[in-house]
C-alpha cells in the first residue's frame, strides 16, 4: 500500500494514502470531535465539528472527508479551530432544549458533552426554536425532533447499513427534520424497529422506552452474545443493580455493530419472576429445584442405562435456532459421537 508523510501539530507521521485526516489523527492518539461521523458510513461532513486547519487551503477543512496527501500539514486544535467548533456548539444550543438535568441520554450525549469540554455554558443566538411534537408510535422507542442536531447518523445507518429507508429528511432551512415519507408516524412506516437509530444518534433524539430509570455511570457493560439465533451477534448488557436495564449493540464479527429488534429491545425475559434460573428434578411427583451437578448426574445416569437396555438409536436430538452455531454443532457432535445415533433435528430444519 501506498504511503505520504504528513505533519500534524508540528508532528511527523507516515500513514496510507486513502487515508482520511481523521483516520490519520486517531492513528497518532489525537482526538477531534465528531457528531455525524461513523467509520461504517461514507463521510457526510453535516456537523462541522471535525474542522481542521491545513495550511494552504483558505477555509477550515472536514477531517473525516479530506484525504491526505503528501506534505501536508495540519493543526487540529489551533485558536481559529477552537473557535470555529465553539461557534458550531453555540449555534447547536440556541435551537436545543436546555433539559440536561433530567435529560436520559446525560451522560452519554455528545452534545453534552462537547459543550462542557470547549467551555459552552449559554448560547449568544436568540430566535426561533422548534417546537415538534414527540413520535412515540413507535412501542420500542421514542423521535424527539426537538433535541435533533440533523447530524444524519439515524437516516445513513438506516439505508446504508440497514436498507430499510424507514427515516430521512424533511423539509429544508429551518424547518429540516428527521421523519418518516409524509409524517406517517414510526410505527404506519416501513421501519422494523431494529432500533440501530437509536443506537447511533449522538443526542436525546431518539430514545428507547425503557421501563428502567437509570443514568448510563450507574452501569456496568457485560459483554454477550445474543440468545434470539445462531448468527452471534454481540451486544452490551447494561446492568444496574444486578438487573440488565438496557442493551447496546458492540461491533462483533457478525454483526458489525448493528442489531434486530430482539436483540435491542428483547431483554426483559433476562430478569422476567417466571423464568428458571436452576435445574428442576421430578420427585415424588413435584418438580423440585436442584444443582446442576445433580441434574447433570442424573441424565448421564439415564441415558447410559437407556442406551445399554435398548441401544443408541432410541435416541434422537432436538435443537434450537436460539442457540449459536457453535453450540448447534456441540449438540449433534454428543448425539452422534457420544451417545451414537444420527437422528438429530433443529428447529428451523438446518
Amino acid at each position: 500500500m501506498d504511503t505520504v508523510i504528513i505533519k500534524i501539530n508540528d508532528e511527523r507521521v507516515e500513514v496510507p494514502n486513502d487515508f482520511t485526516i481523521l483516520q490519520a489523527a486517531k492513528k497518532m492518539g489525537i482526538d477531534i470531535p465528531t457528531l455525524c461521523y461513523d467509520e461504517r458510513l461514507e463521510s457526510h461532513a453535516a456537523c462541522r465539528m471535525c474542522v481542521v486547519e491545513v495550511e494552504g487551503a483558505r477555509n477550515l477543512q472536514t477531517s473525516c472527508s479530506l484525504k491526505v496527501a503528501d506534505g501536508m500539514e495540519i493543526k487540529t486544535h489551533s485558536e481559529r479551530v477552537i473557535q470555529a467548533r465553539k461557534d458550531i456548539l453555540d449555534l447547536l444550543w440556541a435551537n436545543h432544549p436546555n433539559d440536561c438535568l433530567t435529560c436520559e441520554k446525560s451522560g452519554e450525549c455528545k452534545l453534552q458533552e462537547y459543550c462542557y469540554k470547549y467551555d459552552v455554558k449559554e448560547t449568544t443566538f436568540e430566535g426561533k426554536r422548534k417546537n415538534y411534537e414527540i413520535d412515540d408510535s413507535s412501542p420500542f422507542f421514542y423521535n424527539n425532533q426537538n433535541k435533533c442536531i440533523n447530524c444524519g447518523k439515524c437516516v445513513r445507518v438506516c439505508s446504508e447499513l440497514q436498507h430499510t429507508n424507514a427515516i430521512g429528511f424533511s423539509e429544508r432551512g429551518f424547518n429540516t427534520h428527521v421523519s418518516t415519507p409524509f409524517e406517517i408516524g414510526i410505527d404506519n412506516s416501513v421501519c422494523v424497529s431494529c432500533g440501530n437509530c437509536v443506537s447511533v444518534c449522538p443526542v436525546g433524539a431518539l430514545m428507547p422506552k425503557s421501563k428502567e430509570k437509570f443514568r448510563l455511570w450507574e452501569t456496568k457493560k457485560v459483554r454477550t452474545t445474543c440468545s434470539y439465533c445462531g448468527v452471534g451477534c454481540q451486544m452490551d448488557l447494561l446492568v444496574k443493580d444486578n438487573k440488565v436495564v438496557g442493551v447496546q449493540p458492540a461491533n462483533g464479527p457478525s454483526n458489525n455493530g448493528l442489531l434486530c429488534v430482539k436483540g435491542k429491545f428483547g431483554f426483559n425475559f433476562i430478569n422476567h419472576p417466571d423464568r428458571l434460573n436452576k435445574p428442576l428434578i421430578k420427585k415424588d411427583g413435584q418438580f423440585v429445584e436442584s444443582s446442576w451437578e445433580e441434574a447433570y448426574g442424573l441424565i448421564v445416569e439415564k441415558v447410559n442405562n437407556i442406551k445399554s437396555e435398548k441401544g443408541s438409536e432410541v435416541f434422537a436430538g432436538f435443537t434450537s435456532a436460539r442457540c449459536t452455531n457453535e453450540e448447534n454443532y456441540l449438540f449433534q457432535k454428543l448425539f452422534r459421537a457420544g451417545i451414537g445415533t444420527n437422528s438429530v433435528d433443529h428447529c428451523a430444519r438446518l
